[in-house]
Parts: C-alpha cells; structure tokens; sequence
C-alpha cells in the first residue's frame, strides 16, 4: 500500500485513504474509497460487478444495488458529469472500465503532492445513513424452490411501479415537450444463477417487465419492446450506445440471482446521458405469504423512493394476481420456446401451455399462449387447418373470459377474426381494444398496421407502422411489416430500403426476400430477385417465387416446373400462393380456381387480395369484386 495513484487532476493514496484535487480534499466513504482504488489499480479494462463486490467486501452477503449507489457517489464526487469524457464508464450487465490514465509512483517519490487529509462522510450520521454498509444474508428466511417464480412474478408489478415514479420524480421539471415521450429500454434480465436452465425465467421476466411498464403511463412513457432489447443479451455493449441505438434516455437494468433456496431480483434505472444511477433495489422472496409479498414490497419501495401512489394505483397494487407457481414455470418455458419459431420447438411450447392451463385452468395468459402456438401450427401446415383454428379460438375465448382487460388475449382474437372469419369489423374492434389496454404492444399495432394496409388505408397503415417501429427499433420483423405496407402502396424505393434494412438486422426475418423479390420485379428488374429467393421462407414462398420470377425472365418453361412442383407440394395448405403465380401469368381462370380454395382453406395469404400486385391482372374482371364480397371487404 506504499504507492500513489495519480489520474487527472486527482491524487488517490491508499496508506492514508485519502483523495485529492489539486491538494484540495475530496470526501469519500470508507467502500466507496475502497472501490475507486481497486478500478484505479485495474484502469482500462471491464471490472466484473462479482470481481468488484470479492475484492471490496470479500464473503460478505452484499446487495447489488448498493454498488451501484456507490459508484454514482463516486461519479459525483470526481465531478464525473461528462459522458465524453467518463471516467467510470458501465459495461451493461457486465460491470465498470475505470478509463482514466493513471500513474503509479512509490510514497515519497512526490513530495510536492502529499495529500491533505480528507474528511470522510463517517462523522454524519445522516450522510453514512445516504450510503448503508450492506447486511449479510444472515437470518434471511430461505424459500422453498417450488415458489420462486411466483413470487417474481407477484412482485414485478411493485417493481415497476417503483421504477416508473423514481423517473418521474427525477423527471420534474425537465418533462420533455408533449409532442415527445420519455423511452425507456428493459434490459433483459441477466441470469446470475450459474444454471443456464434458467434462461427461460430471465426472458419471461423480462417479457413480463415491458409489458407492465408500457401500460403504466403510455401517454408520457414509451418503452422498447422486446425485440429490439433482447438483442443486447449476452453482449458488453456500452449504455451510451444502447441510448443512441434506442433513441433512449433512460435504461432499466435487472438480474436475476439464487442463494441457496432464495431468488433475488435487482432493478437499476440508470439515465443514460450522463449513466448516473436514479433508483435501484433488491428484492428477495421468503416462503412466507410469498404470493402476497407485493403488498409489503410496494410499502417499502413507497416509502424509500417517497412515493404519493394515487387511487388508482393502489387499487391496481392490491388486486391479486394469483397464479400457481408451476403453472407460471410452465408458462415461461412455453414462452421462451415459442419464441425459436421452429416446428419442434413450438411443438414443445404447446406442451408446456397445455400443462400450464391443467395446472391452473384460470390462468387466462396460458390459454393465449395455447392459442397462438396451435394457430401458428395450422397455418404452417403442421396440423389439420380446421383443427387448429378451433383450438385457438376456443382457448382465446377462453381467456376473455378469465380477464376480459387481457390485451394479448384481445390482439389474438383479432388476428382469427380477420384471417379465419374476415370479419374485418370485428377484427379492428379488438385490435384497437388491445391496443386500447397496452398501448406499448408493438405486436398489436403492427397487426392494426396490416389490417389497415389490406383494407388499402395506406395513410393509417404507415401512420400504425411506423409507431410500431418507434417501439421496437431493431425489430427486423418491424421494418419487413413498413416495408410492406410500402410495397402495397406503391412507394418501390422506400420500401426497398426497408425490407433490405430488415434482412440486415436479420437474415431469418420471415418471409425474408418475399417482398423484395416482387418489388425488384415491379421495378423492372426481375434479374436482381433470383439470387434473393433462396432467402425467401418458408419453403411454399420459395417456390411460389420461383416461379413467379422465371415467369417475369420469360422462362416460361421453368416458371411452368416450379409451378407444378408448388401444387403438387403445397396445393393443401397453400393455395392463395398458386393464385398469386396463375394470377401473374395472366391465368385468370385458375387464379380464381385457387382463391375460392385459399378461401376455403382459410389460407393465410388471402387477406391480402385486395392490395397484392401480383393479382392486379384480375382487377377488371368482375369475378374479383365478387370475390372481395366474399372476404367481407367494405365497399
């Protein structure tokens, strides 16, 4: 401990635990000095939040959140405001870089620089009391596993409550102008536990966190959806760059530990601008009363962020959420699974969705779950159509049923209303509902946006799309649904940039280079979508593009075999695809043969009718108004 520490302006010596600036003393805590020394002995390099918290408190129990608040005291006191020139720079999840040049001398090597002796915050009660030593887990009633995730769950609510008036407490007096909101990224939950069976808890608790912040106060704070954030999972990325990625000013950081038979949960909300530390705090679940723990969780988080929650809120805070805790694990390994989008892995989300609803057959979010797995399956063709579609419908009603303020549930029957019934009516009823409960669902928006789009209200549909997008930035799927829209309009070249930005965040992106192949072919440039079709999924697209393209090359013959190949593939589940290709080789005959079989089918695909280019061969012949008719379109 012999040796100074010199960076800028400052002067660290750890014999006499003293810091200084231009011989002037700075006040530190006892940790917090102990903290600056070790990122000043480790300069320039990711300081781990587990390495940081070993070296300065050893074994003992510490809480997360505590770190946190000492180093945006040290921010503070090394006048650290500059986020150019940050000297204490946050590695989201990850930990700190210290990014000062610092110079090592031995005691006595210096003497023009010895250090005035600071004074310490141990002399004020009141100011050690701003920045508590953490308790070690001494005594700590531990909870049995079977509990765990359902006292996350009951918690959350509390949490982000919590979280949303910390901001607005911060916000006073700099509300931005009314035609803006304050965004808000939710970081995923980064698993802690050491197992990495847990990832499903972590991306459902995440899931589960932007869904309850976005219908918190939707009118004065956005927040990004899932999407977009969980691009960020498992990378180092800087906050400073996550706000610019986002267009964010506020980033909400959680994780997720175990200790023993206890799950605790951390919450930092961290102003990007300048990565100061606003509100954080840990939560940890004990087996008593743990599914009603939200009422003495919301207490404390009032009581140490000093909050006034009005009627409403404590209404909302005291309405129970009772969920069996098994039938909420099944729950989030159906979610988590259903996200990968491959033929197996939804299989196995069905599963885990049927078990949750026979766990618990109130658990209205289950039988939405149920709901979008078996429709997806049978528009895919990977079971009966028929039989799919009435499973879906019957457990979304069911759900309505079980929580009519569902907005997942709203948003579901939604889309079977419009793509199974064509009851286009009732189908933006229920997406405006959904929207109506949760104006943060980028999901329902987009799907208000298509509707609009097929109906030909181009205006509202980019209007819609372009809202979704402002929510889910890096959500590929986002700019394929604008550049749709686009593409449905006729606006060629934006919609050209978009689907191609689209394949750039994502190459998987469904349907991949569907669309951009036909507005290349719009455009006069049929060459140009051949090397895309490969990209193009699923495998019905593909070769519906095949042959749409050879066509337009004039490769009759060819265009003539990948036709044969798509009907003698996909004539069951894919009809409105085989309409599309007879309809642009001006084969109107057979191109209403197959609309009135993709309208029997209640094949996906037919709702675009009205708008799809490839059919505009159709429009004169009176058969197509009457085929409108049929789909319910307003005249």
């Amino acid at each position: 401990m012999s040796n100074l520490y010199y960076f800028g302006q400052f002067l660290l010596d750890p014999r006499r635990r003293t810091l200084s600036r231009a011989d002037s003393p700075v006040a530190l805590t006892p940790k917090a000095f102990d903290v600056l020394l070790f990122l000043a002995q480790n300069p320039n390099r990711l300081v781990t939040k587990e390495e940081l918290l070993q070296a300065v408190w050893g074994d003992t129990f510490v809480e997360e959140g505590n770190l946190t608040q000492y180093i945006s005291h040290l921010r503070k006191a090394l006048g650290d405001n500059s986020e150019d020139s940050r000297l204490i720079v946050t590695i989201a999840r990850k930990g700190y870089q210290f990014t000062a040049d610092v110079t090592v001398t031995q005691q006595g090597a210096t003497p023009n620089h010895a250090a005035a002796h600071a004074p310490t915050f141990e002399s004020s009660p009141a100011q050690t009391q701003a920045l508590p030593e953490s308790p070690t887990d001494e005594g700590i009633p531990k909870a049995p596993k079977l509990w765990r995730t359902a006292a996350a769950l009951a918690t959350l609510a509390i949490i982000l409550v919590g979280v949303t008036y910390a901001s607005r407490r911060h916000f006073a007096g700099m509300a931005p102008p009314k035609s803006q909101k304050i965004m808000l990224a939710v970081l995923p939950f980064e698993n802690l536990t050491g197992d990495p069976n847990k990832e499903y808890l972590a991306d459902g608790l995440t899931e589960e966190t932007i869904s309850q912040l976005g219908r918190l106060n939707p009118e004065q704070l956005g927040v990004i959806a899932r999407t977009s954030v969980m691009g960020y999972k498992h990378k180092d990325e800087r906050l400073d760059q996550i706000g610019r990625d986002l267009s964010v000013q506020y980033v909400l950081e959680n994780s997720l530990r175990e200790n023993g038979n206890q799950i605790r949960l951390t919450a930092q909300l961290i102003q990007v601008k300048d990565q100061t530390h606003l509100w954080s705090q840990d939560y940890d679940y004990p087996e008593k009363d743990v599914l009603n723990v939200e009422d003495e969780v919301a207490e404390s988080v009032a009581r140490q962020i000093q909050l006034r929650l009005t009627s409403q809120q404590q209404a909302d805070l005291a309405r129970p959420r009772p969920v069996n805790p098994e039938a909420f694990d099944a729950y989030l390994q159906g979610y988590y699974l259903y996200q990968r989008r491959t033929a197996k892995d939804v299989d196995m989300a069905a599963s885990y969705y049927e078990r949750a609803t026979q766990l618990d057959p109130s658990y209205a979010l289950a039988w939405v779950g149920l709901s979008r797995v078996r429709y997806w399956q049978a528009n895919e063709g990977l079971i009966p159509t028929e039989e799919g579609q009435r499973v879906a419908r019957e457990a979304v009603e069911r759900a309505l049923v079980l929580d009519p303020n569902l907005a997942t549930a709203h948003a579901q029957m939604g889309r079977l209303k419009r793509q199974v019934d064509f009851d286009w009516v009732g189908a933006n009823a229920s997406l405006e509902r959904a929207i109506a409960l949760e104006p943060g669902n980028s999901e329902a928006i987009k799907q208000a946006a298509a509707s609009a789009a097929y109906l030909g209200r181009f205006d509202q549909a980019l209007q819609l799309g372009r809202r979704a997008l402002d929510l889910d930035p890096l959500n590929a799927g986002s700019w394929e649904n604008l550049g749709e829209i686009e593409f449905f309009n006729g606006q060629l070249d934006k919609a050209a940039v978009d689907c191609k930005k689209a394949l750039e965040l994502s190459p998987d992106v469904l349907p991949g280079s569907f669309y951009l192949i036909q507005i290349y072919i719009m455009q006069g440039r049929p060459q140009d979508g051949l090397p895309e079709i490969e990209r193009v999924r699923p495998d019905s697209l593909r070769a519906d593009m095949y042959a749409v393209v050879y066509y337009a090359l004039g490769r009759k013959k060819e265009s003539d075999d990948a036709l044969r190949e798509l009907i003698a593939k996909y004539h069951a589940s894919s009809a409105y695809q085989i309409a599309e290709v007879y309809g642009f080789r001006n084969q109107s005959d057979e191109a209403f043969e197959w609309l009135d079989r993709a309208y029997t089918q209640r094949d996906g695909g037919v709702i675009e009718t009205k708008v799809d280019p490839l059919l505009k061969s159709l429009h004169s012949d009176p058969r197509f108004a009457a085929f409108l008719k049929k789909l319910n379109f307003p005249t």
